[in-house]
Order: C-alpha cells, then sequence, then structure tokens
C-alpha cells in the first residue's frame, strides 16, 4: 500500500508499506494491504511500519489517518523516528 506521512512543515515519509501499527484514539489498530476505507484520529505515542523487509518506528505527536483505496494518508502535529530495524 502506498503510505505518506505528512507534518505541519513537511512530508516526512513518502513510499510503500506492507504493515502499519498506529495508536489509535480508542486503541491500538493495524492496517494491512487491501484495509478497508477509514478515518481514525490518533493519539501520542508509537506509529510501527514494516516496509522493504524493515521495522521502523516514530514517536508521534497525535493526528489523524486515512485509509482509501490502498492509500494512506497521516496528518500529525510531530514526528521523530524512533528505531529502523532490519527484519
Amino acid at each position: 500500500m502506498q503510505v505518506k506521512i505528512i507534518t505541519p512543515d513537511k512530508t516526512a515519509y513518502e513510499g510503500q508499506a506492507q504493515v502499519l501499527t498506529f495508536p489509535g484514539s480508542s486503541g491500538e489498530f493495524e492496517v494491512l494491504d487491501n484495509h478497508a476505507a477509514m478515518i481514525s484520529l490518533l493519539k501520542a505515542g508509537n506509529l510501527r511500519m514494516k516496509a522493504d523487509g524493515q521495522d521502523q518506528s516514530f514517536t508521534i505527536d497525535g493526528g489523524v489517518v486515512e485509509v482509501l483505496n490502498n492509500n494512506v494518508t497521516v496528518l500529525v502535529e510531530s514526528l521523530e523516528e524512533a528505531s529502523s530495524v532490519s527484519a
């Protein structure tokens, strides 16, 4: 699926991912390929992503995510890369 992570001042990430795990306002949830369309609020926490054999983790300060037609758009207040580990 195509992923775009945007902060108020830049596009922080744009590329493909196989799995995304979000800190939702009502609890953690995962988005996989061909996920149903949805919009959700995000709380501060860790956004985890598996892309091209790499597990990445970002610390976010809340925001919103939209999933539509295998495109995931994440709008966050701030984002800091926590780690990148080979799988």
